[in-house]
């Protein structure tokens, strides 16, 4: 059984938190941390279940304890009784960084999220751009993706097919328009 293991080395390494075999979240080690969910911008605390950013208090780190340690991952905590049995908060696996992320017409994106998306097309390069700009008082957010060699000497109904592919699967993940291009190899 193979289990995800959540830890920093400013805490103390692997062990914070750790999934059990129904992978419904990981179990905080609450005897020894206090997790809280924090808006990564205002700095607030959140109730269990929102989306935010991981704040740590250690409980028994004698040489540098921590108080609110802000690890700047974002997850969500749940506080309900897992089917393993076990009461300790559990938090989702890590969407992403406060410091990665981006604010994108009131929708905090991830670069992580889009190369998520990238990743299960196989006629794209691992490279790409991001570039984010405004149009009057709008943010526009273009993905720049760079297309394997045999795809750009292809039809270009194929191209448009890729990027129409592309755009509607970064789109359903991240809740907004986005634009994708599509460019030649290394180009990026």
């Amino acid at each position: 059984l193979a289990i995800d293991i959540y830890g920093l080395s400013e805490i103390m390494g692997p062990g914070v938190a750790t999934d059990c075999e129904y992978k419904k979240g990981l179990h905080v080690s609450e005897d020894f941390f206090l997790p809280e969910i924090i808006d990564p911008v205002t700095l607030e605390p959140l109730p269990y279940g929102e989306e935010g950013e991981l704040v740590i208090t250690t409980i028994d780190k004698d040489g540098i304890p921590l108080i609110r340690y802000r690890t700047r991952d974002i997850t969500s905590l749940d506080a309900s009784k897992c089917d393993c049995g076990r009461t300790m908060v559990r938090m989702k696996k890590v969407l992403g960084r406060s410091d990665d992320m981006l604010i994108i017409r009131g929708v905090n994106v991830f670069p992580s999220q889009i190369e998520a998306v990238l990743v299960g097309f196989a006629a794209v390069s691992p490279h790409y751009q991001i570039i984010v700009d405004k149009v009057g008082n709008f943010d526009r957010l273009e993905v720049q993706v760079e297309v394997e060699g045999e795809m750009f000497s292809d039809e270009v109904r194929k191209l448009e097919e890729l990027r129409t592919k592309i755009k509607a699967e970064i789109q359903t993940v991240l809740g907004i328009s986005v634009g994708v291009t599509l460019v030649e190899p290394k180009t990026i």
